[in-house]
């Protein structure tokens, strides 16, 4: 499907995946369907010339913080929590080369033997090329999630729109699925997120995106194309703003 660049859109963006957004209706690990599709939409982005880069979670492997909350030293803990964001972007960069795209995966840990590692300046060139960056192993440091280092490298590399696919279609008054008159927000700004409280990235991803003026959109990964139209444009989800 070949879409129309709408001028609306966004040139460079970076779109955050959660490791869960990969289980689709498994139990653990990644959905082959779930793959296919993400791939095909982010397929849909190159071809209407959108610069696509990738940060993605492991929480559908390992989850550092919930293995230290039972016991495990914290560092090992988020150590294997990268390597579980690796083991994903693997999977991501095969299931983009089986639609026909170009992808790398660039590690801020050294795996060299099995993916790039990340360097600023060569991740923008491979975007400026029409590849595919996929930014595993978070920041390469304990305590940080992978939302920060969505925060991060969206601001490192230039994007011009941080997108958050997760499991609601928006930023929410409380979790809609245990409060039923919960209220949507359309739109925010980062210190009303921070002194509400709301749940949409940590503190610590919300204040690198309001003290670099990046905008982040917050949309539905269930629901297709969320992440395409938001890239081209559309208002979807919910937007955090300055």
């Amino acid at each position: 499907m070949t879409l129309s660049y709408d001028p609306n859109g966004y040139r460079r963006v970076l779109i955050k995946l959660s490791g869960e957004a990969l289980m689709g209706n498994e139990q653990y690990g990644v959905d082959p369907e779930v793959l296919n599709r993400i791939a095909l939409e982010i397929r849909d982005l190159i071809e209407a010339k959108v610069q696509v880069s990738i940060v993605i979670g492991g929480g559908n492997i390992f989850r550092g913080a919930g293995l230290a909350a039972k016991g495990m030293d914290r560092v090992s803990a988020d150590q294997m929590g990268m390597l579980a964001t690796v083991i994903n972007a693997l999977a991501i960069q095969d299931g983009l080369e089986r639609v026909g795209l170009h992808a790398r995966v660039m590690s801020a840990i050294k795996i060299y033997e099995v993916c790039e590692d990340y360097i600023r300046r060569r991740a923008i060139r491979h975007l400026e090329k029409g590849r595919v960056v996929i930014l595993a192993a978070g920041t390469g440091n304990p305590f940080f999630t992978t939302d920060s280092a969505a925060s991060l490298r969206a601001i490192e590399i230039g994007a011009d729109l941080l997108i958050k696919a997760t499991k609601v279609d928006g930023v929410y008054s409380a979790d809609p699925s245990l409060v039923t008159d919960a209220v949507r927000y359309d739109q925010l700004d980062y210190d009303e997120v921070l002194s509400k409280k709301l749940e949409v990235m940590d503190a610590t991803a919300i204040v690198l995106c309001r003290d670099n003026k990046m905008p982040l959109r917050v949309v539905d990964m269930t629901t297709p194309r969320s992440f395409v139209r938001a890239a081209l444009g559309e208002n979807v989800g919910t937007l955090v703003t300055s």
